[in-house]
C-alpha cells in the first residue's frame, strides 16, 4: 500500500505520516518513509540527529548526472533499482528516504532533477510490496508535477481554517484529475465543537507532543497512543473503503 500525504505548509502532515508509520510498524508491517519536501523534516521528526539524516538526493548533483545525464540530453527513465538501499537511514524499525523536492533543487532547469524523482518514486511506488508513505511537498508542487501518481491513496491534512481547507481543496482537485479517487481529508486541531461536519481526524490536542516541541523534534512515542490508534485505523480504513486494501 502507497499512501501520499498532502497539505498547506504547518498543518501537520509531516507528524501525521511519522504516526501512520509508526502505528503500521508496530502492527509488523514494513514501512518506508520518503521525504519529499524541500525542506525535510521526516529525519528530525523519527528522532534522528542531523549527522543521521542522509543527504537529499536532489542535491547529489554527481549523483543525477549518472543516472540522468546532462547538456541538454536527459533519461526520463533513469536505473534507480540500487538507490533505496544505498541510501537509506533507519529509525524505530522504519527505513527514510530523502529525496527533497526539485522546487528546493538549487538554480537552473529542473528536468533532471524531477526525472530522478519521478524515477525513484515509481520504483517504490510500483514494485514493492511494503507500505510506502510519502511526506510531499507542502501545497501542490508534487501533484503538479506528476510525481504521485502511482500512489494507492491521498491523505490531505488541513487545520480549521479557510487556508487550510482552500488548499486541501486544490490538492484534493489536483489529484482527481490524476485519476487518484481514494482520498481522505484529515483535520488537525480541530475542537470537538468547532461546528464543522464530522470529517474525522487526530485529537484536537496532543499535549505530551506539546510538551517537548522546544526540546525534542520526535514525533515518536507519545502518551495519547491510544487516541492516536483509534485516528490512525480510522484513516487507513476510511482510505480502504471496500476497495480490497489490506487490514493492517
Amino acid at each position: 500500500m502507497k499512501l501520499a500525504v498532502a497539505g498547506k505548509g504547518g498543518v501537520g502532515k509531516t507528524t501525521l505520516t511519522v504516526l501512520l508509520g509508526e502505528y503500521l510498524t508496530r502492527r509488523g508491517q514494513e514501512v518506508w518513509l520518503v521525504d519529499a519536501d524541500s525542506s525535510p523534516c521526516l529525519g528530525p521528526a523519527l528522532g534522528l540527529s542531523p549527522a543521521e539524516i542522509p543527504a537529499a538526493l536532489v542535491t547529489d548533483s554527481e549523483l543525477i548526472r549518472e543516472r540522468v545525464g546532462g547538456d541538454g540530453f536527459i533519461r526520463l527513465n533513469p536505473e534507480v533499482d540500487d538507490l533505496p538501499e544505498r541510501f537509506r537511514a533507519r529509525a524505530a524499525g522504519m527505513h527514510l528516504l530523502v529525496m527533497g523536492s526539485v522546487a528546493g533543487a538549487g538554480a537552473g532547469c529542473a528536468c533532471a532533477a524531477n526525472a530522478l524523482v519521478k524515477s525513484l518514486l515509481g520504483h517504490l511506488l510500483e514494485d514493492r510490496q511494503q507500505w510506502v508513505l510519502v511526506d510531499l511537498e507542502a501545497g501542490v508542487e508534487h501533484l503538479g508535477r506528476g510525481t504521485a501518481e502511482s500512489v494507492d491513496g491521498l491523505v490531505v491534512v488541513s487545520e480549521p481554517s479557510l487556508r487550510g481547507l482552500q488548499t486541501a481543496a486544490n490538492v484534493s482537485r489536483l489529484a482527481r484529475d490524476l485519476g487518484l479517487d481514494r482520498q481522505v481529508l484529515v483535520l488537525n486541531r480541530a475542537a470537538p465543537d468547532n461546528g464543522l461536519p464530522a470529517l474525522g481526524g487526530l485529537p484536537p490536542r496532543l499535549p505530551s507532543l506539546e510538551a517537548r516541541q522546544l526540546a525534542s523534534a520526535s514525533a515518536l512515542g507519545l502518551a495519547e497512543r491510544a487516541c492516536i490508534d483509534l485516528a490512525c485505523g480510522a484513516i487507513l480504513s476510511a482510505l480502504a473503503n471496500g476497495r480490497g486494501v489490506p487490514d493492517p
